[in-house]
């Protein structure tokens, strides 16, 4: 569905965007992570062929972008940054023109007010009355902006930050419908810097910092048990004194244990007489594997920078045969 090679782009002297190679499927939930300013809507809006790229190859549903562009937009719906609308008209009005727009379907005017009072139910918007745009919320906006990208049933969806401005249960019904769109048929494509809901959607990953991609992969492979213990136990402190130093890691009810079976931990604690509240194997968060690949720079996630060492998700990985980001920071100006 999308396909990059060496896609690189430059704004002067800043290098906003070096050598990205994306592998997207049809099918995929893909989730597009950085932090803010390392170059992710800058990719975004070259794959629509919205910014021309200095070097590298770009290819959208088989088509090259941007020479071939025209060519592939219909199948393609696109939220991208602020939606923008006729703050004059309503909702309804705004999708009207923008349909109207596109290329013409079946269905005359009659298929055009099913499309948009389609598009509006699927977004939450369908009781709206005929207000003025203007007088929406910032959550309005975001929802019109999608039903806009939903009109003409797409075969990918682009989304910068779709969930800008929604509230936890707006975010709730819109991931509902981004998975129900997927199991229609639909590949999703996603750019955004919120782990959680990334986590919670997405069935692979793309990370990029500082322009480049340094890690890429099914989510689930990246999130597989790393073959050591988690422990939670309010005698942590016990605890680790009995473990010993296959302990690697350990806060004030939480421990993780190196070299160890989930069995022999918990029994050797129980004989001890400790309270073990929680054990099994530890697996990787995505917080802990972007903030593992993203260097100094994860506090632009609005995480701390500084990690204990040893602490869970802090050893380096690098996949597709990408290096990890130099300190050269060239992501400033690429959004």
């Amino acid at each position: 569905m999308i396909v990059t090679t060496g896609l690189t782009k430059r704004f002067g002297q800043v290098l906003a965007v070096d050598q990205v190679d994306l592998q997207v499927s049809e099918g995929d939930r893909y989730g597009f992570l950085g932090p803010n300013g390392s170059g992710k809507t800058t990719v975004v809006r070259m794959l629509l062929g919205l910014v021309y790229p200095t070097g590298g190859a770009i290819e959208v549903l088989g088509v090259p972008v941007p020479r071939q562009v025209s060519a592939v937009l219909p199948r393609i719906g696109a939220l991208i940054e602020a939606p923008s609308a006729y703050g004059h008209l309503s909702g309804r009005a705004n999708l009207m023109l923008i349909d109207a727009a596109g290329p013409r379907p079946r269905g005359g005017r009659s298929g055009r007010r099913r499309r948009v009072a389609e598009a509006l139910e699927r977004v939450g918007l369908g009781g709206v009355d005929d207000r003025a745009v203007r007088k929406y919320s910032l959550g309005m906006r975001q929802r019109l902006g999608l039903a806009a990208a939903l009109l003409r049933s797409p075969r990918l969806l682009v989304l910068d930050e779709p969930t800008n401005g929604l509230d936890p249960q707006g975010i709730r019904e819109i991931r509902s419908l981004l998975v129900e769109l997927n199991a229609a048929g639909t590949t999703i494509f996603l750019s955004s810097h919120q782990l959680s809901e990334v986590e919670q959607l997405c069935t692979r990953i793309g990370v990029v910092d500082r322009g480049r991609l340094v890690l890429q992969d099914d989510l689930a492979a990246l999130r597989g048990p790393t073959g050591r213990v988690l422990v939670r136990s309010p005698d942590a402190g016990q605890a680790a004194a009995l473990l010993g130093g296959r302990v690697v890691y350990r806060d004030d009810d939480r421990l993780i244990v190196a070299d160890a079976d989930v069995a022999q931990v918990n029994a050797q604690l129980v004989d001890a007489g400790m309270r073990v509240t929680e054990i099994g194997p530890e697996r990787r968060s995505l917080e802990d594997l972007v903030l593992s690949v993203t260097g100094s720079g994860s506090d632009r996630f609005g995480r701390p920078a500084a990690r204990s060492a040893g602490a869970p998700g802090s050893q380096a990985l690098v996949a597709d045969g990408h290096r990890a980001a130099s300190d050269a920071d060239a992501g400033g100006s690429s959004q």
